[in-house]
Parts: C-alpha cells; structure tokens; sequence
C-alpha cells in the first residue's frame, strides 16, 4: 500500500506502482471500441502509461493534452488509462484533438490493484489515483511515479527524459 494525497489528505492505494527496473505487469483494459487491448498489443515500442482518476476534471485533462503532445513527438505509443467508460474517453479525445493517446478504460478489469493505483480511501476510492510509467518494448519499467497530490499534474519532464 502506499500513500499520496488528495487535497492535502492522504488517501491510500490498494499496493505499490511497478517500480524502475521492473517488468511491467500483464494488462486487460477497454479500447474505445470495447474490444480488450493487453501490453503485448503494444509490445516493441516504448510506452507512456499516464493514469488518471477521471479525464472529466482539469488536471486529468492537461496531462492528457501534454502527453499527446510531447510524448507522441517522441514515437512512444502514448496509452491513456482511468475509470473512465471508453463512451466518455472517446469524446474526450474527440474534443480536445488528441490523435497521439490510445485511450483505455480501466472499467472491468483487474488493472488499477495488478498496477497498485487503485485507491482505498478518500473521496475518490474506488478509481485510480494519478501515476505515470514509461515502459520500453519489451515491458521493462524506465520510470514509475506516483503522483505526490492527484490535484497537481506529473513531471512531465522527467517521464519524457526516460525515453531518451
């Protein structure tokens, strides 16, 4: 289990992110198009995993439009995971013109306890708590960070930097 914070109160996650040097657990998420997507589907390319509770609020949403941004300039394949139903990422990612991110739902799988993100307590228990990995492409983990307070955004800097 471990601790970040939800304006300024800690709340609790349901284990530990993969940490560096790791393999990066096997996955089942929902793609838009309700068909399961796993990390082999994604295998031999470096991937930005950037998780978020809910791309419906501000924060979530800034770093959906970063990642797309600066993390699709750099090849990686961009994977951008919530609670969110995949209806809702979709629009999303139709509003904002995000065309570098494969949106997944983390709604009926196992994901967000396998990853240790799932969150315990709090106002927001039951979804993700914010968390950025960068996995290379054959699954090792070249960074892991759990966001200190889910209301600030990630060092966007410093997942970029790990792909290079």
């Amino acid at each position: 289990m471990a601790t970040t914070k939800f304006k300024g109160s800690d709340v609790h996650t349901s284990g530990d992110l993969p940490a560096t040097g790791e393999t990066a657990p096997p996955f089942r998420l929902v793609g838009i198009d309700l068909q399961e997507k796993t990390l082999e589907d994604f295998a031999g390319s470096p991937i930005v995993m950037t998780i978020n509770p809910s791309y419906d609020t501000g924060v979530c949403a800034a770093a959906a439009r970063h990642f797309n941004e600066k993390a699709g300039e750099s090849g990686a394949k961009v994977l951008m995971i919530s609670a969110d139903l995949p209806f809702a990422q979709k629009r999303f990612c139709a509003a904002e013109g995000l065309d570098h991110v494969t949106p997944l739902s983390s709604f009926r799988s196992s994901f967000a306890r396998d990853y240790g993100v799932e969150l315990e307590d709090g106002p927001l228990q039951g979804v993700t708590a914010r968390a950025v990995l960068v996995v290379d492409g054959e699954g090792k983990v070249l960074y892991s960070d759990l966001v200190g307070e889910i209301t600030e955004e990630p060092d966007y800097d410093a997942a970029l930097a790990a792909l290079k």
